[in-house]
């Protein structure tokens, strides 16, 4: 069995990923989608740093398209003989990096999604969070998402598919992408300034891990059957086969719905066979329920527009759609939505479903044609009634006071409905305020 718990709270799921690199004696790996040079960021380069200082082992497996302005930072810290860094699918040209995509625009477009993050081979965390404020509910804009953190028989699994993608052939060392050995110094300057700001001192003067707080026997992890799903690293130069992609083994893990499916998706495309598959679970009489964003809470406008295509049939078929809405309010189609994070200041960016109240998903997968056929993608299946009961009670009560419930009015029309008032939507035990 595997112990784990869901990591809803920014601030925890920040706090949890720096107590986990501060107490590790032996090896980090984590890889990520996404890494930003701002405050959350800077602290978790700064912690890994000073383990690989300390003899830890740090092996730091980023996607190219997620680390714009850090190749300095990069070279410099991968000087370090404890501090190795890889990029996944790198552009050859460094600046404008999208030049890249001219030249190879095929093995480009194939990114790695995947996050997780692994302490001594013992303990990971593993979820929809990339490295950065937004992701964390540092300032005004903020994501809702989903991680999970896991000790026991998961973990092993977990390290052997960051393996896999380290030694994978889309995967490169820093010093083979970029010229010379960084700048030392300028890293060292902004570790400095971040931790010397007042956000990172009132951050750092509050955070409380559930790490910490699950050693001292505050908390308690849930012990049950977790299935660890991930796409072959193959994925990326586009040689998987159906049976080496996440997609194809989730439906099978998954297996059948017989009552009822809860879903969150931040970037929603069910695409012809997903609307298929939602219909006909609708028309069998199972309860289907989907929230994704609102065109004024997306931040890929694209992805929206490619999900407005399908609204009307899953309507049609009995499908539950909500959309998560602007704190304030504002009207479902007006035009101040091209500004999303903004206004809203939260953007959902879970990707978490339950089946029939008893089992549930967290991982990086969107419902999407890239998470299905080009990203790579992992996650975690988890038996866990607690937990996929969270996610059902959210639907019957928090989503739809937080969410336009969207319906088909008699002449064929969609509708977006609002009911009640805004109290903090819940997914999972993630909660912010209203």
């Amino acid at each position: 069995l595997s112990g784990v718990m869901p990591l809803g709270d920014g601030h925890d799921a920040l706090a949890s990923r720096l107590a986990l690199i501060d107490k590790a004696s032996q090896s980090i790996d984590a890889q990520y989608y996404i890494w930003h040079d701002d405050t959350s960021g800077i602290l978790l380069l700064d912690a890994l740093d000073r383990a690989a200082k300390r003899g830890v082992r740090v092996r730091l497996l980023l996607d190219d398209n997620g680390v714009p302005g850090l190749d300095d930072f990069m070279a410099a810290l991968n000087t370090d003989q404890n501090f190795q860094i890889r990029l996944f699918n790198p552009s050859t040209v460094r600046s404008p990096k999208i030049a890249g995509y001219a030249f190879d625009f095929m093995r480009m477009n194939r990114r790695m999604h995947n996050k997780s993050l692994i302490a001594d081979g013992a303990v990971t965390i593993i979820g929809g969070r990339n490295i950065g404020d937004e992701y964390f509910a540092i300032g005004d804009a903020f994501y809702i998402d989903m991680d999970a953190l896991a000790i026991g028989a998961i973990v092993p699994e977990t390290a052997a598919v960051f393996d896999e993608y380290w030694n994978s052939a889309s995967v490169f060392a820093v010093n083979e992408v970029i010229d010379g050995q960084g700048d030392r110094a300028a890293f060292d300057a902004r570790v400095a300034a971040v931790k010397d700001s007042a956000e990172a001192k009132e951050l750092l003067g509050e955070l409380r891990d559930s790490t910490t707080r699950f050693a001292t026997g505050e908390v308690k992890l849930e012990w049950t059957r977790v299935q660890l799903i991930a796409d072959d690293p193959v994925k990326g130069q586009g040689i998987a086969r159906d049976e080496q992609l996440m997609i194809t083994r989730l439906s099978a893990i998954l297996g059948e719905v017989e009552s009822r499916l809860d879903l969150v998706s931040a970037y929603f495309v069910p695409g012809k066979k997903g609307t298929e598959f939602f219909d006909e679970l609708a028309q069998a009489g199972k309860r289907v329920n989907i929230l994704t964003n609102a065109l004024n809470t997306t931040d890929v406008l694209m992805v929206h527009a490619g999900y407005t295509k399908y609204r009307r049939k899953l309507l049609q078929s009995g499908v539950a759609l909500y959309e998560l809405r602007l704190r304030g309010g504002a009207a479902p189609e007006s035009a101040n939505q091209l500004n999303p994070l903004g206004l809203s200041g939260a953007s959902l960016h879970a990707k978490t479903f339950a089946v029939d109240g008893e089992r549930a998903f967290v991982g990086s997968f969107n419902f999407d044609p890239r998470s299905a056929l080009l990203n790579t993608e992992l996650g975690f299946v988890i038996d866990s009634p607690m937990l996929a009961g969270q996610i059902e009670k959210a639907f019957n009560t928090e989503v739809p006071q937080r969410s336009y419930t969207l319906k088909l009015s008699q002449a064929g029309d969609i509708e977006w409905h609002t009911t009640g008032t805004t109290p903090p939507i819940t997914v999972g035990n993630c909660t912010k305020p209203s």
